[in-house]
């Protein structure tokens, strides 16, 4: 079999050299990333590699047309419009590594949609941010940034009302419903699944760094080293969520990505850092004298504000996701920025100058980082080139500033606004928003027609 020539840029000297280097591995886990982030594909043996590295991979249109359960959303125009029809999935460049801790050794690698002619599948959300990436190079700059990682750790049983607990830690089945935010000593029951959970970033390649017991019973936080690169900056995001899992459930516990599991505590963020480098590597956020703002980073952030509204969808694309949007609950609820804020949207970090970022808040865990990327890196895009002003800063509790009419205030009037908006079209791309948009949509009404303890609760004897 000869060995096509790559539109993603891999090389079969890339599988070659991994195999040469890893004679354990025996089967490869083949990844790619939908709407919803969920990782579909399919394990290969070892022996199949150089020729998903030579040819591709055939896979139907329709793996990137699939709603949260995985069932076809036949108005994508992904399903039978196209007669669900075979694409070519091809390797990422450098995304090839090994698994931790699996028996028998296993490695993943990421995949990427593209047409049989080669053309981009734009309906694939690792393109829409791509999209971005390549529209601020033509202007000569190049984002940087890090994804935080919040999640839950709970107990794979439930408690006796029925509702989900922490789980037990794994040291010695020690249990607590207590917040313990900042606790080192909290953190030491977890160490045995926090250490295989470095490992397996390790081994991949990921700096994951600093850990914190969050702000919600079983509540934690891992931070990301900062990339200048956004796209393998939402990678890394990608791969750890899935080391996070594997290796929670390895020690008999689940790792939980919902944006609010217990409802009267804090939800889990996925808050997204990001710069923008010019093409000497000079972060051009950074102000002249320290506290005196660059036009470049308040155009940005006035770029932000003006297109949050209508892209809360990408930032809350879930039923659940909307739950964790509470006053005083670290989430914002309304397109505020501040410095030094934790109440605000959108967020200058103190400390050193040179590090001048924006902290994009809205965002939960359960959204998808490469359409967060996009969209943010879009709506930065129309606040430089539009010398966006960003209004007033927010100082003190921005929560008591908030006003009504500011943001969607539901799941349903995000889609609406996610439908009609010609800037979120732009930023995803027509096939990309046109598909996410559709899913939305159609998982809405699967909830919505639902029948749920809730409706018992409240009606069952009252009406």
């Amino acid at each position: 079999m000869s060995a096509e020539l790559s539109p993603s840029g891999s090389t079969v000297a890339e599988a070659e050299a991994f195999l040469a280097a890893h004679p354990e591995i025996e089967a490869i886990d083949l990844v790619m990333h939908d709407a919803n982030g969920i990782g579909r594909g399919k394990i290969i043996r070892r022996h199949e590699l150089l020729g998903f590295y030579k040819s591709g991979r055939h896979l139907p249109i329709s793996i990137l047309g699939l709603d949260i359960c995985g069932e076809d959303v036949h108005e994508t125009g992904l399903i039978w419009d196209q007669g669900d029809s075979d694409l070519r999935a091809w390797p990422v460049p450098g995304s090839l590594v090994p698994l931790h801790g699996t028996v028998p050794a296993r490695a993943e690698v990421f995949m990427c949609m593209y047409g049989l002619d080669g053309t981009p599948m734009t309906s694939d959300p690792r393109h829409a941010l791509q999209r971005q990436v390549d529209a601020l190079a033509a202007d000569g700059l190049y984002p940087a940034g890090a994804f935080e990682l919040e999640f839950f750790l709970l107990a794979n049983e439930r408690g006796p009302d029925g509702r989900v607990q922490p789980a037990r830690d794994v040291v010695d089945g020690r249990f607590s419903t207590k917040t313990e935010v900042y606790s080192v000593d909290h953190l030491h029951g977890m160490l045995p699944l926090f250490s295989a959970i470095y490992a397996g970033a390790a081994a991949a390649g990921i700096k994951a760094e600093t850990m914190i017991s969050e702000y919600a019973p079983g509540q934690y936080e891992l931070t990301l080293h900062y990339r200048e690169n956004v796209m393998q900056a939402a990678d890394d995001l990608m791969r750890l969520k899935r080391i996070v899992r594997a290796q929670a459930r390895a020690q008999g516990v689940t790792a939980c990505f919902m944006a609010k599991p217990i409802e009267h505590y804090a939800g889990s963020g996925m808050h997204f850092h990001v710069s923008m480098l010019d093409k000497s590597g000079r972060n051009v956020f950074v102000e002249a004298v320290e506290g005196q703002w660059s036009p470049n980073i308040l155009h940005s952030i006035g770029g932000l504000r003006a297109t949050m509204a209508e892209s809360m969808l990408v930032f809350a694309p879930h039923a659940n996701s909307w739950r964790r949007f509470v006053g005083q609950s670290y989430a914002p609820i309304s397109p505020s920025w501040g410095v030094n804020n934790r109440s605000v949207a959108l967020r200058i970090p103190a400390g050193d100058i040179k590090a001048r970022r924006i902290e994009h808040r809205p965002a939960g865990v359960d959204a998808n980082p490469y359409l967060v990327g996009a969209t943010v890196l879009a709506g930065i895009r129309a606040g430089l080139s539009y010398r966006v002003d960003p209004g007033p800063e927010t100082t003190g509790n921005g929560y008591e500033g908030a006003e009504a009419g500011e943001m969607p205030v539901d799941w349903r009037g995000a889609i609406e606004a996610a439908r009609a908006s010609t800037f979120l079209r732009d930023a995803l791309g027509e096939d990309m928003h046109r598909t996410f948009v559709a899913i939305k949509a159609a998982e809405y009404a699967r909830v919505a027609r639902t029948v749920s303890e809730v409706d018992f609760d409240l009606y069952l004897h009252s009406v």
